[in-house]
């Protein structure tokens, strides 16, 4: 088998992912849920998905699709597009599956998962959290990593532009 199409096999529509959550959860799988634009992967988000993928068996990952993506930071994002992004998460060794959503928040998503865990980069109250209340709710539990000072993508690309 090809390494591009077990990366391929990652990137899962949602009724995919939810017939494959279904088997992970027959198989008492502890399954962990995180969601961003991962625009430009950096230190911290590899720092965050580490961290994710420790606290369960399975590491989902969502990502916000390119109009979405729009709608949270402006015009000028996102600079890599959704397919790209997809297929830079799935390489991963430690996502297990990489899911788009169109919306702003991953509510639906975590709804039609129920994750075990959910995780969280930044300075964020639970309270905060979307899904977390649902998430623990269903006896989960949510997580909140902190970021890793001085990555961030906005910064990044301020750094490329100032060269």
């Amino acid at each position: 088998m090809k390494y591009t199409d077990v990366i391929s096999r990652k990137v899962l529509s949602d009724d995919e992912l939810t017939r494959q959550v279904e088997r992970w959860k027959l198989l008492n799988k502890k399954i962990v849920f995180t969601n961003g634009c991962f625009d430009i992967l950096h230190k911290g988000h590899l720092e965050l998905l580490a961290r994710a993928a420790e606290s369960g068996d399975i590491l989902i990952v969502g990502i916000n699709a390119d109009s979405s993506v729009r709608r949270l930071k402006g015009d000028s994002r996102p600079v890599n597009d959704e397919s790209f992004r997809a297929t830079m998460l799935a390489s991963l060794i430690i996502v297990d599956a990489v899911v788009l959503f169109e919306e702003e928040t991953p509510a639906r998503l975590i709804s039609r998962i129920e994750p075990d865990v959910l995780v969280k980069g930044g300075d964020y109250a639970i309270e905060q959290i979307v899904g977390a209340e649902e998430v623990i709710k269903n006896g989960g539990e949510v997580k909140i990593i902190p970021f890793v000072k001085g990555y961030s993508t906005t910064s990044l690309i301020e750094k490329i532009q100032s060269l």
